[in-house]
């Protein structure tokens, strides 16, 4: 496994870093559980400090830090600015509420000879093993909620995303954590699987493919250590026959192409009531078009480059793949440059169940259109996936928005609105979409010990 910066927009590559060595793996599991012996026993007050300097950081620091995320990965500029401050907004989250999340429950006794209560206490040292989609807001979301609450964290990042995740470890120590609290390691698949079988890691939180996922959980499944996973998506974008055309377009064009396309929670089925669909298709291709391709880092682009050339092979694999198997594929827009990761803008059309298409996930400016008959027909197609994570449904009428919400399985769905990111909004699937909630109180919970203390000062029976 290579670490590499290469520049998905001219294809240079930056710099490369080495692999680190057994030893050094063995040396960041030392640290991480020495600092935790220390951590454990700070304050809510003293870690909150802690945590909104780094927001402050995040904040001050915020143009070299988005510029990296587009060096890196392609990311818009505006669009990597925007991640930074959602990570700011994350750290000072959890800086104002941990304790209050954390805070002991005193539970209803089931008798009055005892008092019980129920205490939140930090587990140990995890590994969040993270993906490079969004490479600061993924680590946000893990190492703020369980720093706050006591734990430290090792981090196995992407390999084309190095100089972020140093750059995240850096920015960390300079908020004042505690060395070994928080460790970046550019470790291999084998010095991972040896970390979760290590005595001292208590946890794995993964975001990733399904691949990766299941391969983490086989092996923290044999170690006995429990796991949080934030797999993929084929988020349906539900268009009710009242939906309101304009604002849905809009919302429909965002949805499906922000971060190039490359969101797990992105607009990538678009399913269609049958009465608007030939509208739809024709008004959302003539919006589509208007995307301009070009230098991430200049404001008139509007449509990035994929992460890396890999990536954008693979989804133009996928494409032909879906036109082998009975599907129309339409090249929309302007010809993006011949330089650089790019994928033209793709509008898939005539897939049906006995293509694979219809089962997969399209990492890219590729949108799926399915036509429904109405809008019972529109509910079974959504909930028609191996996915379960994130969805929409547009309709000029809200109470029936909701009563389609509530039958479409996800673990997040909005009405009017693509999937809402917000460090005060849960964020989980059900399915291949993964197990366990990030975010709030649910996730600040997930690596924590519930523990029992139940005082029962009576007469022993005999």
């Amino acid at each position: 496994m290579a670490y590499a910066t290469v520049n998905p927009f001219t294809a240079e590559q930056v710099k490369s870093f080495p692999n680190a060595s057994d030893q050094e793996i063995q040396q960041a599991l030392e640290a991480a559980q020495e600092a935790f012996d220390g951590w454990k026993t700070t304050t809510f007050s003293q870690r909150s400090q802690i945590l909104q300097k780094a927001a402050d950081l995040l904040r001050a620091e915020k143009p070299d830090l988005a510029g990296l995320l587009t060096l890196e990965m392609g990311k818009l500029f505006s669009e990597a600015q925007d991640e930074v401050e959602i990570c700011a907004e994350i750290f000072e989250y959890y800086a104002r509420h941990a304790e209050t999340l954390l805070q002991p429950e005193k539970l209803p006794a089931s008798d009055e000879q005892g008092e019980y209560w129920l205490k939140h206490e930090p587990l140990g040292v995890l590994l969040a093993v993270e993906p490079w989609n969004f490479p600061y807001y993924q680590v946000a979301r893990i190492i703020a909620p369980q720093l706050a609450a006591g734990n430290t964290v090792l981090l196995k990042h992407a390999s084309i995303v190095p100089q972020s995740a140093a750059a995240f470890e850096q920015l960390m120590r300079e908020a004042g954590l505690p060395s070994g609290a928080f460790q970046n390691l550019y470790a291999t698949k084998d010095q991972v699987e040896t970390m979760i079988h290590d005595p001292w890691v208590q946890g794995v939180a993964l975001t990733g493919s399904e691949g990766a996922g299941a391969s983490v959980a086989e092996q923290a499944g044999k170690a006995l250590k429990k796991t949080t996973l934030e797999l993929g998506g084929a988020d349906p974008f539900v268009v009710l026959r009242d939906a309101d055309l304009d604002k849905t377009i809009q919302w429909a064009v965002m949805g499906r192409h922000f971060n190039g396309g490359q969101v797990c929670t992105a607009s990538k089925r678009m399913i269609i009531d049958q009465h608007l669909y030939d509208d739809f298709l024709q008004r959302y291709t003539e919006a589509v078009a208007q995307l301009k391709a070009g230098d991430p880092m200049l404001a008139e682009t509007t449509l990035a480059p994929l992460s890396s050339q890999e990536a954008a092979d693979n989804l133009k694999s996928m494409i032909d793949e879906a036109v082998q198997h009975g599907a129309t594929a339409t090249p929309v827009g302007p010809a993006v440059p011949t330089q650089g990761a790019f994928v033209q803008p793709t509008i898939l059309t005539d897939v049906t169940p006995d293509n694979p298409a219809y089962y997969k996930e399209f990492f890219g400016p590729v949108s799926m259109l399915i036509r429904a008959e109405d809008e019972q027909d529109a509910i079974r197609i959504a909930n028609d996936s191996p996915y379960g994570l994130g969805g929409s449904v547009f309709t000029q009428d809200i109470e029936r928005g909701q009563k389609v919400a509530d039958q479409i399985s996800t673990g997040m769905i909005f009405i009017n609105h693509p999937t809402v990111i917000k460090p005060d909004l849960p964020f989980g699937g059900v399915r291949r979409s993964g197990y366990g909630r990030e975010l709030i109180g649910l996730g600040i919970k997930e690596f924590v010990n519930h523990k029992l203390v139940g005082v029962v000062d009576i007469e022993a029976p005999f």
